[in-house]
């Protein structure tokens, strides 16, 4: 499963969380980032993060009028254990992007 996360919520979470601004320039950059944020045990409501076996990362331009007028958005793909369940896959995704729309 893939989501799209605006880079800033990314930068805002972690300034949230530790209080360090963050610059996002690629996707190695926000790779960091995301582990700064997942290592948090108290980030799901329940013990999802086992169900977790990894999230890859990459990062996309989106184009609003112009070649200049873009902003990053990071492409996270998330990566299962082989048992998990749907509900646990949209659980853990849902918590994720309320955390960054709350960020």
């Amino acid at each position: 499963m893939k989501i799209k996360v605006e880079s800033e919520k990314i930068v805002k979470a972690v300034r949230k969380l530790d209080g360090i601004e963050m610059v996002l320039e690629n996707a190695e950059d926000a790779g960091e980032a995301l582990n700064l944020i997942l290592r948090r045990n108290d980030l799901f409501k329940q013990d999802h993060r086992s169900k977790l076996k990894d999230v890859k990362v990459s990062a996309i331009r989106e184009y609003k009028t112009s070649a200049v007028d873009y902003k990053i958005l990071i492409l996270l793909e998330f990566l299962f254990e082989d048992d998990t369940t749907p509900e646990t896959k949209i659980a853990i995704i849902k918590e994720l992007q309320e955390f960054f729309n709350k960020a």
